[in-house]
């Protein structure tokens, strides 16, 4: 049987910019746009980029324009195809030649170097991820215009041994940018530190933290063309700003260096990063730094360059200065004396724009000028990689994590002699080789999920990164255990093993200090983010062959079509443990229906459901709603005869009042993606409306993300964002100019809680907790001249990792969820109260060993302190969450905090 990525081809092709006569000379930058691209205190927008690309399609025969998706605000994202004009015409048969050796499958050595001998290196580079870093959409413009144009023979090299795909990564930020950086008629008026609201609609900067998980339609586009059409062997993505007193990091990158991925992608990276240093050095453009001068590392898997290392490409980050505002370059001492990180310095100067894209400039032209020459090694060492995961995932294999040689160190020394300790050699096998430490062979997710609609979504944000999924039609049995049909299985024989691996298994990040004993170094990112577990899925390790035949997953799924059992008239009874229930609630809600939560346990056509299953009573509209729900939404319903018995709590709708800030916080903006998706009810909500007190009339429950009240004391430090003064500030933005603050906020905010309004804090804005004068007070704090801190880091650092925490799936915050769930802890506080009593108590951390993925320094502190709480204040209530329950859209396992604090914080509650 074919592999299933083989029907994938042609339907993800998506459609090109019709040919139509090309003249011979392509428009000249400067003679386009108002003025030329790179000038000081000009900026190009979106909408003047994207008319240039497609008048240089019609103009040039070196460029093929391809529409590859729709961004959040519905703008065309574009992605130009430059080679030379023989390669164009064949670029279905080069994409082919890219996917098998990438895919690796069925292609053996010999095979693959005649495939490599004919094919096209294939390279990535982006532009505008982050749009205030502003440098690399508008260099971009000068790149495609240079590359279409210039025949020197390099340039003819490059053309004839590569495919460039030049792509603009978020088309909504350089809009939003370049016209707020315009507006003003003064140039030396024009910033962009004021921005009124995120850069992509939803998650403004994290938008480079959404690669493995692709929730946004951005990141699935860019995903779809590296890991789906085009197999990129390199993936290059520009960013500023550069280190201060040097003008540009270029790779290679510090340690930790994740042990997932093919060593022969990080060996080829650094050949890479020294031929972009070398040619910056050759060109007289002083002033780059690599490894120790940034902090970046390869460990974290979310970002578009690193994701590329768990699908064998070589993945490339640069970070520039500059801007359309012209800059000084400062004198640091420390970056002037050569060295091996830093071999050219530069010293003091004025900067401008075209400073910038120079150097830019050069550095593409590096990257694409290493895969010319390299041609047929990428191709080929592409598939060497990809073959090397599919004989790793056919056989027993071990990975070495940094616990494992942790142990190995803590063995008996051979000697005392000098030089590194040396142990005994037959423990490589018996402590880094032992039979139950075996990698997988597969993974097996059952069709009995307590949540099947969230397993799909898993599943997706696999196959959005080009993983091969199997479907069982029948049962089966493999490793002592039977399979319904509808389970889906994922091997490790494939090519995109490194991602399965990092997807499914904890990260083990290692104790990174800068010196023995000294207090932990910070991560570039996150250290512990296993998708399967923040995502609360069901899963079995295979550690031996799966000999079975399945169905391969073609394309993204949909959950299973859920049913309706029975045939009584008096209503119908949800469970509480699908996500998708509060999809079903809210819709219920909107249409006038009045569903209700079961506080006690029920059976329902002799099936056990706990505490909070839904209860609908009948009628037209709720029979319509709840028969839709069952088919879209992969629910079942059980039509009772009559009304189940006990307590209940009353639903109503929702008036939520989502807090923001002027510019935008980004937990806010990943909060309100999920409202969104799940059909919650919202509207944002500023500082001048909450200090306008009178918060019931329009709102039932005030929600504020994490960030969303500035931080203090115990629970951090605020950063303070620029505003722009009223009368520059255009009327729709005038509304959420402001600052939330203690004297002013608090107040208001109070008010509408002991009135009876419900207050939703997650992550730091959990230090209502001491504003509201509640029992609860920081677990993970100490007191410094007469202030509470946090916790140093020599004793306490969980810097992004997931733990294992207990609930109480009784109470109305945890209904249908288990009695324990993997969370997301990201520096984050906990709760205790002054005599120990668990007042509140719905989720806490039992016991010392918690670290379930990633790194925790003084974890043992977490014991017996509280993660969620139920607090009582006056009438209503203060829910907190110290950790973020919903961090980036991707822990599904813990939604249901948040989910149910917003309903049972608007329910009648008596």
């Amino acid at each position: 049987m074919k592999p299933h990525w083989l029907f994938l081809s042609g339907a993800l092709l998506l459609q090109a910019v019709p040919a139509v006569a090309r003249t011979s000379t392509p428009t000249p930058p400067e003679r386009f746009f108002k003025q030329p691209p790179g000038t000081d205190y000009y900026l190009a927008n979106y909408s003047e980029y994207e008319a240039y690309l497609q008048k240089l399609a019609t103009q040039s025969d070196r460029m093929k324009l391809v529409d590859i998706g729709k961004s959040a605000e519905g703008r065309s994202q574009w992605m130009a195809i430059v080679s030379s004009p023989a390669n164009l015409a064949k670029l279905d048969e080069y994409r082919t030649i890219a996917e098998k050796l990438a895919r690796a499958h069925g292609v053996d050595e010999a095979q693959a170097r005649t495939l490599a001998a004919q094919g096209k290196a294939v390279v990535w580079i982006d532009a505008g991820m982050h749009a205030t870093e502003t440098v690399t959409s508008q260099g971009q413009i000068q790149v495609l215009y240079r590359m279409l144009t210039q025949s020197d023979p390099e340039t003819m090299r490059m053309l004839d041994d590569c495919i460039i795909l030049f792509a603009h990564d978020n088309p909504d930020g350089m809009e939003l940018v370049a016209n707020w950086y315009m507006r003003s008629a003064d140039p030396k008026k024009r910033e962009m530190a004021t921005l009124p609201r995120l850069y992509q609609k939803y998650i403004g900067h994290d938008n480079n933290r959404d690669s493995f998980m692709a929730a946004m339609p951005e990141t699935e586009n860019v995903n779809r063309v590296l890991f789906r059409q085009w197999y990129p062997q390199i993936v290059y993505n520009q960013h500023q700003t550069g280190p201060e007193g040097m003008v540009v990091f270029v790779p290679p990158f510090r340690d930790p260096f994740n042990f997932n991925y093919d060593p022969i992608v990080m060996a080829q990276l650094n050949e890479v990063g020294f031929a972009m240093h070398s040619r910056l050095i050759s060109e007289g453009k002083a002033g780059s730094g690599t490894r120790s001068a940034a902090p970046y590392s390869t460990w974290h898997n979310g970002m578009e360059r690193s994701v590329a290392y768990f699908h064998n490409s070589i993945g490339l980050l640069t970070e520039i200065i500059g801007g359309p505002t012209p800059a000084k370059i400062p004198l640091v001492p420390s970056t002037q004396l050569p060295r091996g990180d830093e071999m050219m310095p530069i010293g003091p100067r004025d900067w401008h724009l075209q400073d910038s894209l120079d150097y830019q400039w050069t550095l593409d032209r590096a990257v694409i000028d290493y895969a010319s020459r390299n041609r047929e090694r990428l191709l080929f060492n592409i598939w060497k990689m990809g073959a090397n995961s599919i004989e790793k995932g056919s056989r027993d294999s071990w990975t070495i994590t940094p616990s494992k040689v942790d142990r190995l160190a803590n063995a008996k020394a051979l000697d005392e002699g000098r030089g590194p300790k040396k142990v005994d050699p037959g423990l490589y096998k018996t402590m880094l080789q032992a039979p139950a430490e075996r990698d997988p062979r597969a993974y097996i997710i059952p069709a009995d999920q307590r949540d099947m609609p969230t397993a799909i979504a898993f599943l997706n944000a696999l196959i959005k990164n080009g993983v091969e999924v199997e479907r069982a039609d029948a049962p089966f049995q493999a490793g002592g255990k039977s399979y319904a049909a509808g389970s889906y299985i994922v091997r490790t024989d494939q090519a995109y093993r490194p991602h399965v691996i990092d997807m499914f298994e904890p990260q083990d990040h290692p104790h990174d200090t800068d010196f023995p004993g000294g207090p932990p170094k910070a991560p570039y990112d996150i250290t512990g983010y296993t998708l399967a577990y923040q995502m609360g899925i069901g899963f079995d390790r295979l550690l031996d062959g799966l000999d079975q035949h399945f169905t391969p997953v073609p394309d993204l799924l949909a959950p299973p079509p859920g049913r309706i059992v029975g045939q009584g008239k008096a209503g119908w009874i949800v469970g509480h443990e699908s996500n998708n229930s509060f999809i079903l609630t809210n819709r219920l809600l909107k249409a006038g229906v009045r569903p209700a939560w079961l506080k006690q346990a029920v059976s329902a056509d002799g099936e056990a459901m706990q505490a909070g299953a839904i209860w609908i009573p009948a009628s037209a509209g709720a029979q319509k709603i709840v028969g839709d729900a069952v088919t879209e939404l992969g629910l079942t319903a059980h039509a009772l005869d009559a009304a189940p018995q006990g307590e209940r709590i009353a639903l109503k709708p929702l008036r939520i009042g989502l807090v923001d800030r002027y510019g935008g916080n980004i937990p806010t903006g990943w909060t309100r993606f999920l409202l969104e998706k799940f059909e919650f009810p919202f509207a944002p909500v500023y500082a001048k409306r909450l200090d306008a007190a009178n918060l019931a009339k329009d709102y039932d429950v005030l929600l504020f993300a994490d960030g969303a009240l500035p931080p203090s004391g115990a629970w951090g430090t605020a950063r303070a964002g620029k505003q722009p003064d009223v009368k520059d500030t255009p009327a729709e933005f005038v509304p959420m100019l402001g600052d939330l603050t203690d004297a002013k906020t608090v107040p208001a905010v109070a008010d509408f809680a002991r009135n009876g309004g419900a207050v939703v804090a997650i992550g730091n804005s959990a230090r209502f907790i001491d504003l509201l004068g509640t029992p609860l007070k920081p677990a993970l704090a100490r007191e410094v001249e007469g202030a509470m801190k946090p916790l140093d880091t020599k004793s306490f650092f969980i810097p992004g990792s997931i733990l294992r925490a207990r609930v109480d799936n009784r109470q109305p915050l945890a209904y249908g969820l288990p009695d324990q769930v993997d969370m997301f802890f990201n520096r984050s506080q906990t709760f205790v109260t002054a005599n120990a009593t668990p007042y509140g108590q719905v989720s806490w951390f039992e016991g010392r060993d918690l670290l379930r993925s990633g790194w925790a320094v003084g974890q043992e502190k977490l014991a017996g302190t509280i993660a969620v709480a139920d607090v009582d204040v006056g009438k209503g209530k203060l829910l907190v969450m110290g950790p973020e329950v919903a961090q980036r859209a991707q822990s599904y396992g813990t939604f249901k905090f948040l989910f149910n604090a917003l309903l049972y914080g608007a329910a009648d509650r008596k």
